[in-house]
């Protein structure tokens, strides 16, 4: 009998044991299946990071690629050369460049490029093609002008959001240096800057204004005004302008977003009848350099009143500061600009004025551009 409880003992020993060494390897087993996963995940991790880097930095390319195949080149004379062996080539043939913004044949450069509305130029596509071209809009003030070439079906580069842009965002610049053999080079930087304002020396040795400005270190050359600014998404987010010949890695572009309007019109009608409003004004960054006035927190400083316009007989003289227009707060001549671009002749709008720490509102009616 003591024999039978002895084995019966002996053989629950052997159970007990066989299962505690059967959960301790089990637990052996999971921990280092889990060290595995854990790892394994890792890799994984770390592989689909640098894969969505590349594919960033591809698409960043891909748009770029696509985005300067709507660059063109621009001649106020219907010839072709090797400019850049020619002396002043670039000067003696006009040579500047634009940028499709339209499948209807629109293209956006500078004035100083192109002159005023109904001069001819000639615009040179991707494919070498060179068509003639009309300038249907410009504007001095802002140094911008819209072409038109009897072209439907063009591959237009998308319009960006220029009051998005921030210091240090990456840009590139796109343009046809010292003329179009070196068409459509590209050279990136950063945004320098935002709503910079630099002084423009005249032919008659008088003095105006650019404001609103983004700067950028992209390298501008002579032949590259007109192009576009473009951010990573391929997106046009300023057209380049000026160059300060002074200074290296200083250059600046006029933001979108203020032509955007006429763009949408011309796409939309057909036409732009440009509403005019009859002042010039200046920011309040601008105005220390002009005048010695101290309330000045916000708004846009009114230094002309243009006497045939409809604000001859309206309430509002020089030293007036425009604080909002309708509903929207004014801080900058572009703002208003922009504004007054998305309005026809005819429209009545609401000036809120500020005049010696009082301020009023006054409905005026635009009247069409002089």
């Amino acid at each position: 009998m003591y024999s039978i409880e002895k084995n019966r003992f002996k053989n629950i020993a052997i159970q007990i044991l066989i299962i505690l060494l059967s959960s301790f390897l089990g637990i052996i087993i999971y921990i280092l299946y889990l060290d595995s996963q854990i790892y394994n995940y890792e890799k994984v991790a770390i592989g689909t990071k640098l894969l969505r880097t590349v594919e960033n930095n591809g698409k960043v390319e891909e748009n770029l690629e696509n985005s300067i195949k709507g660059v063109v080149g621009i001649s106020k004379l219907k010839k072709n050369g090797t400019s850049i062996f020619l002396e002043n080539g670039v000067e003696s043939l006009g040579l500047g460049t634009g940028v499709i913004v339209s499948k209807k044949g629109y293209i956006l450069t500078n004035e100083h490029v192109v002159g005023n509305e109904y001069n001819n130029c000639y615009v040179t596509l991707d494919t070498g093609i060179s068509y003639k071209g009309s300038v249907v809009w410009a504007d001095e003030e802002i140094d911008l002008a819209i072409i038109k070439i009897g072209i439907d079906g063009l591959k237009s580069v998308a319009l960006g959001d220029s009051s998005k842009v921030s210091i240090g965002q990456k840009t590139y610049a796109v343009g046809n240096p010292v003329g179009f053999e070196f068409r459509q080079t590209v050279t990136s930087g950063i945004i320098s800057g935002i709503n910079r304002t630099i002084k423009i020396k005249n032919e008659d040795n008088t003095y105006s204004y650019m404001e609103g400005l983004i700067q950028t270190d992209a390298t501008i050359n002579e032949g590259n005004s007109g192009g576009p600014l473009i951010n990573e998404k391929g997106e046009i987010i300023g057209i380049t302008s000026v160059k300060v010949n002074e200074a290296d890695g200083i250059g600046f572009a006029i933001p979108i977003n203020i032509v955007k309007p006429i763009i949408k019109k011309f796409e939309e009608e057909g036409k732009f009848e440009e509403a005019y409003l009859g002042i010039y004004g200046y920011d309040r960054e601008v105005i220390p350099y002009l005048k010695d006035v101290t309330d000045f927190e916000n708004g846009v400083y009114v230094e002309n009143i243009n006497k045939r316009s409809n604000l001859k007989n309206a309430n509002i003289k020089e030293g007036d500061i425009i604080v909002k227009i309708d509903d929207l707060e004014i801080n900058r001549m572009c703002n208003l600009r922009e504004y007054i671009y998305s309005k026809k002749p005819g429209d009545v709008v609401s000036l809120t004025v500020k005049r010696n720490k009082n301020e009023f509102v006054l409905k005026i009616k635009l009247s069409k551009k002089l």
